[in-house]
């Protein structure tokens, strides 16, 4: 069941009016909001919509979320297509807005506006990052073979009733509106991560490129606050990434994974450039087991490609992992540790080679799905679960390479190149792939870390370069000091839109206190400050390393 594509916000004093854009020989529903008692409900067209009311053109219904001041509609203004996926158009979200069920804040005290203010600063916090997606007709949320897997009655069910929850990073502000059947049209599920549909030719053969990566919900947080597993087996920075060649009638789909090493264990910000994760001294096998679980009953076999350092402070987060595989005695895990850094120092980064040559066997047992028209002929058995210490940088490289060597595979299968044909060759195809896979990277890693990702200019260019490091010095710095000074109230904010935390009616109201208000000192202000300074000071004195003495014999 799709979701209306197009719609008119009206706005009165005491509804909002929400009217989908149709052919004229269809009698639209109309979603209405009383802003007053706050009843949802579908009236028909004949419910006039009053002369005076403000209207706006919207794409889709984000949610309604409750702060202090009361409940708050959001919607899409502004979107840019994508592309197309089966002929369905995927779009990016552009703009948003938010709209109070409250005319004023008249019944708010002084403090509880001052907090209301804050929770909605999070908000829009959560709502200007760049990359949530969506598409009005089709399921972004489920790998084309998950959804050729599945049965016919599930095709029937409405949009947000069949999408995987883990993916769906408006669940819990379209609560109000999904628990009405009858709203079901209005209900449009939206992913957070990257995707891209890339028209392109090989070898003379028009075809579409699409990478498609879905962030879950579920564990989702900034870098340094949320690592490792809990104990239901969710773990950090989980990402779906689908790799999509889309040729003709013809569709092949590869997917891998990425999550935070499945051990409880944690990295807190401290200052210091890196602090040294550490391990809890309690049991991880239940939580691993959890985990790999529910990826094996998803996915398939699962090879854990492991490309943290094997010495210094990450040497034990391997050391553990190593344990866990171990002791968790599955047949359908295999772990395959890769010291990325120790392997490819130097810039040796052509030493890649030794970790797919060890993968090679894998992926062909793995294979690919492939559907050409109604007809599937293959299906993918297993995934590359990779991750590094931030599954950022180097899990993103290492990622790149794999849907590469896929790639020729699929090529070859469609007709589309010879066996011995070098897909280096294709120079327009290779730009793309490159510019494809290093936005991911930096998309993925803006969500996670703060930063664009690091070693970008490997994945674009194939070849690690002096000014792709001083970009990854720059793009560390300032992660830095993202990690230790703006990590907690992104957290906050995303901890907010998926649900995690609840705002109570009365906060600020009388002696409840609210989480946001911290009493903080002088210090908490003045490092900040004192840091900017030292890295300006340190950034002049790289650039302009001859300035102080030209002053001193200027005087």
């Amino acid at each position: 069941m799709a979701v209306y594509d197009s719609l008119k916000l009206h706005i009165t004093s005491e509804k909002f009016i929400i009217e989908p854009v149709v052919p004229s020989s269809d009698n639209p529903e109309l979603l209405v909001i009383d802003r007053v008692t706050q009843d949802i409900s579908i009236q028909g067209f004949k419910n006039e919509i009053p002369a005076s009311a403000i209207t706006i053109n919207i794409y889709g219904i984000v949610g309604i979320i409750r702060l202090v001041a009361g409940p708050y509609l959001i919607v899409v203004t502004q979107r840019e297509k994508v592309g197309l996926l089966k002929n369905h158009a995927i779009w990016k979200v552009a703009k948003t807005e938010v709209f109070s069920y409250k005319r004023s804040l008249t019944h708010l005290s002084e403090r509880q506006v001052a907090i209301n203010k804050n929770y909605l600063a999070l908000l829009d916090t959560m709502l200007n990052t760049e990359n949530f997606y969506y598409s009005p007709t089709f399921d972004l949320t489920h790998t084309l073979q998950r959804l050729y897997n599945t049965s016919p009655d599930f095709n029937t069910l409405a949009l947000h009733e069949r999408a995987d929850q883990r993916f769906v990073w408006n669940s819990s502000v379209l609560r109000e509106l999904s628990q009405q059947q009858e709203l079901a049209k209005f209900c449009l599920p939206m992913i957070l991560g990257y995707a891209t549909v890339t028209k392109t030719t090989v070898n003379g053969h028009a075809l579409d490129y699409i990478v498609i990566s879905r962030r879950c919900i579920f564990r989702a947080g900034t870098r340094f606050n949320v690592r490792g597993v809990d104990l239901q087996g969710q773990v950090a920075n989980f990402v779906e990434t689908e790799q999509i060649v889309q040729y003709g009638e013809s569709l092949c789909s590869f997917v891998q994974t990425r999550g935070s090493i499945p051990i409880f264990w944690s990295q807190k910000a401290n200052l210091k450039r890196l602090p040294n994760p550490v391990v809890m001294d309690i049991d991880h096998l239940s939580a691993f087991k959890k985990h790999f679980d529910h990826q094996i009953f998803i996915y398939g076999d699962q090879v854990i490609v492991n490309l943290i350092n094997q010495d210094g402070p990450e040497q034990v987060l391997e050391k553990k992992l190593s344990q866990v595989v171990t002791s968790a005695q599955n047949r359908n895990i295999r772990y395959e540790p890769f010291d990325f850094h120790k392997e490819c120092k130097k810039m040796r980064w052509d030493r890649l080679s030794i970790l797919m040559d060890r993968l090679q066997q894998d992926r062909v047992k793995f294979g690919y799905f492939l559907q050409i028209g109604k007809k599937v002929s293959l299906t993918q058995t297993g995934v590359f679960r990779t991750n590094c210490i931030d599954c950022l940088d180097r899990t993103n490289v290492v990622q790149s390479m794999i849907a590469k060597e896929m790639l020729k595979e699929q090529f070859v299968q469609l007709g589309i190149i010879d066996v011995d044909h070098n897909l280096q060759d294709e120079t327009q195809f290779d730009t793309v792939f490159k510019n494809v896979w290093a936005d991911n990277a930096d998309v993925i890693s803006k969500e996670y870390a703060g930063t664009g990702a690091l070693k970008t200019d490997f994945t674009r260019t194939g070849k690690r370069t002096m000014y792709g490091a001083l970009q990854d010095g720059y793009n560390s710095v300032i992660r830095y000091f993202k990690n230790n000074f703006q990590d907690g109230s992104r957290q906050d904010a995303m901890d907010l839109f998926l649900g995690n935390y609840i705002v109570e009616e009365d906060e600020g109201l009388t002696a409840n206190s609210s989480p946001l208000e911290n009493n903080r000192d002088w210090k908490y202000y003045a490092v900040p400050v004192i840091f900017i300074v030292a890295f300006s000071m340190f950034m002049v004195s790289v650039l302009l390393p001859d300035g102080g003495r030209r002053l001193k014999r200027s005087m």
